[in-house]
């Protein structure tokens, strides 16, 4: 029997004709019928005999229904887990860790949506570094990660999610106008200015030394620094040039620093970090949308 037989020869047997069944599981009386009549052709026997209108439950009948009966209650069980399931999955928790990057614009724009589709989970957001990231993911302290290396450990997932471009944030008066003015700048503009260097293990830092030595340009780093908004802010206070990505070029002081696209083009990826064996909750789904959402602007 399939699953609708079941439920019209539960309703009759409960209300003990074909009308009452029909509003009981709010179908027509015709359908009532037809279904039944499928049931019965597909079992081989007949569940009712019919009299005067009246249906009277065959002794196959009457064997049948303290099963059906279990059958429904199981339902109702699933029916309870499921939405216990879902309760408490709009009351826990998610523990986030990114990079510092994020952590300005994109992020906040993220948990704002997110927040809309779950208002009531709790969010514990950390910033690190993202070897720290991959970190914490490993020793189960957080639920998700968001970094700008791809994931190199076996235990680890990736998602990317999007490339971030990296940009020329420059104190005003620092380069031509002329350079300002066309929106872009070469790595060789860059030579013989004081420039804010991101850490040699740093994965902007690492993309940047690279296009350095493919194009033969030595850049003078006056001040290394350990995170891009230390970079941003050293560069709008005039203590050199930064190049660093366009998500936290996002927070810049328009009114004291120019940002430039940068030539040759350098991108850095930004990736969502789990742990492969660890099974995906829906909280987690929606924020990995919102947070591509918010990364595409």
């Amino acid at each position: 029997m399939r699953l609708r037989h079941i439920e019209v020869f539960n309703a009759v047997m409960l209300t003990g004709s074909v009308s009452a069944a029909a509003r009981l599981i709010n179908v027509t009386q015709p359908a009532v019928s037809r279904t039944l009549q499928h049931a019965e052709l597909q079992l081989g026997f007949p569940l009712f005999r019919r009299d005067r209108g009246r249906l009277t439950p065959t002794a196959e009948a009457l064997a049948l229904h303290p099963h059906v009966q279990r059958l429904f209650a199981q339902l109702d069980e699933v029916d309870r887990l499921a939405a216990s399931l879902r309760e408490q999955g709009d009351r826990g928790e998610l523990r986030i860790v990114t990079v510092m990057a994020l952590t300005q614009e994109v992020l906040p724009r993220a948990l704002q949506a997110f927040r809309a589709r779950h208002p009531r989970i709790k969010l514990h957001i950390e910033a690190q570094h993202s070897p720290q990231v991959m970190a914490q993911l490993l020793l189960r302290e957080a639920d998700i990660g968001f970094a700008f290396s791809p994931a190199v450990h076996p235990g680890l997932r990736e998602e990317r999610l999007a490339d971030a471009p990296v940009v020329c944030v420059a104190p005003h008066g620092a380069l031509p106008s002329s350079l300002v003015k066309s929106g872009r700048v070469g790595l060789a503009d860059l030579a013989g200015l004081p420039m804010l260097a991101l850490d040699a293990d740093d994965p902007v830092g690492q993309l940047v030394s690279r296009a350095c030595r493919e194009s033969d340009v030595t850049l003078e780093n006056g001040v290394t620094v350990q995170t891009y908004h230390a970079a941003l802010s050293m560069a709008q206070h005039g203590l050199g040039v930064a190049l660093l990505d366009g998500y936290t070029a996002l927070s810049a002081q328009r009114e004291r620093v120019d940002v430039l696209a940068l030539e040759p083009a350098i991108t850095v990826p930004v990736s969502a970090l789990r742990l492969a064996q660890h099974p995906e909750s829906g909280a987690a789904r929606t924020l990995l949308r919102c947070m591509r959402q918010a990364l595409a602007g």
